[in-house]
């Protein structure tokens, strides 16, 4: 039987004691047995090692810690279950072995849909016997999620290097020499939403305003993620930071700022247009504040109906789908079905390349790259600057054979 290793941050902690003193078999019997039943001696102590690197990786964000979770624990898994080993034992075969089964994953290793993995039961966590390592794809693994697997794996050993839990780290060259991983192209064009489809998702939602008032949420929140390129976990609650409207300032030019948690725990502060104050105040006076933020005010950026407090990651999703529904709706009545159909694809994240690639044409590529928070300006040129590309296209154009 398959066994979830790793609950949700919140109760890794409690996983940790319970390992410490003795009563995992009460608190998670489905996980003891597990345990029991796989008979390796260090076992344990390879599982409290996990539970502690995810510690150390997961304080950054939850974000963080769910992915080193989802790509360690089938790796150890893995491990345990078909090679036999630790993962301390495993050597460079053994992890291209695993690279191949990560392409190809056994069938009874997937599930159809995402399952929770424990809850509790009378003070007990009980497995899901539903859960699975993997989703089931039609398609074999995409160069994403490969990389993804790639980067969990070589931070999880050059941390137990470091550790002194292992002595090597055979990562690096299997993924060097990885028949499955793709040299990138050198045109590598973002995700975005053509002309049409933003005017649709934005115009539509704003249309509907006046027949449904809470859909100024949903505006304010297209305004943020494009007019300001921010990832949607910089405009959701989160442990250590809780945007609010005093991170909105104004410096004695008159020119306003959005103090905003990146990634890594960086603060970045972004400009804002005079097109984005206006949505601003627009939205403000929709929640019944005064038309520009304070310095002393502790309302949530974006608020809850229904709740004290903002929002998560996956509720403010759910309001960018709304519209992105509502506009793919729009542009089938309007008789644009090919715009409606690739909208289908698109996500929040979209948002963000949408924006700065279109700001790209007239904007400086550094005050660009400060306001979408990278750390290099190489990234933004490499991400949004198509100049050459076209230049180079044009210049091809006309080439005789």
């Amino acid at each position: 039987m398959l066994v979830a290793l790793v609950d949700t941050l919140k109760q890794l902690r409690y996983q940790i004691a319970h390992l410490d003193d003795g009563t995992l078999n009460s608190e998670y019997p489905e996980l003891a047995t597990f345990i029991q039943q796989v008979s390796l001696t260090v076992t344990e102590s390879d599982l409290k090692f996990l539970y502690q690197f995810l510690y150390v990786y997961g304080r950054k964000s939850e974000a963080t810690y769910s992915r080193f979770r989802n790509e360690l624990e089938r790796f150890y898994l893995w491990s345990w279950l078909i090679s036999e080993k630790s993962v301390f034992d495993l050597k460079r075969e053994d992890i291209e072995a695993y690279v191949d089964f990560m392409v190809e994953p056994d069938k009874k290793w997937a599930s159809t849909s995402v399952q929770w993995r424990y809850k509790d039961e009378q003070g007990i966590r009980r497995l899901n016997q539903n859960w699975r390592p993997f989703m089931l794809k039609e398609s074999t693994a995409s160069q994403q999620t490969l990389s993804a697997m790639f980067t969990a794996l070589n931070v999880f050993y050059k941390f137990s290097l470091l550790e002194e839990k292992t002595f090597a780290n055979f990562v690096p060259v299997v993924k060097k020499n990885s028949p499955y991983l793709v040299v990138q192209s050198q045109i590598q064009i973002p995700d975005t939403l053509s002309d049409i489809q933003w005017e649709y998702v934005f115009g539509v939602t704003r249309d509907l305003c006046e027949q449904k008032p809470d859909l100024e949420r949903n505006l304010f929140t297209l305004a943020c993620l494009k007019g300001l390129y921010l990832r949607i976990s910089e405009l959701s609650e989160r442990p250590q930071w809780s945007p609010v409207m005093s991170h909105f300032w104004q410096d004695n030019d008159g020119f306003w700022f959005l103090r905003i948690m990146g990634k890594g725990n960086k603060l970045r502060d972004v400009t804002l247009s005079d097109d984005f104050v206006e949505y601003l105040k627009r939205y403000r006076l929709y929640r019944g504040l005064p038309a520009l933020p304070r310095v002393d005010e502790s309302e949530p950026l974006v608020h809850k109906i229904r709740g004290q407090g903002g929002m998560t990651v996956r509720q403010i999703r759910r309001l960018v789908q709304q519209s992105f529904d509502l506009a793919q709706q729009s542009l089938l009545d309007d008789g644009f079905k090919d715009d409606a159909e690739q909208l289908e694809a698109a996500t929040a994240h979209w948002l963000r390349h949408t924006g700065a690639t279109h700001d790209a044409q007239t904007r400086p590529l550094k005050h660009l790259s400060e306001d979408l928070g990278h750390a290099k300006i190489a990234t933004t040129d490499q991400i949004y600057i198509q100049t050459n590309i076209k230049e180079r296209a044009k210049s091809g154009v006309k080439r005789k054979i």
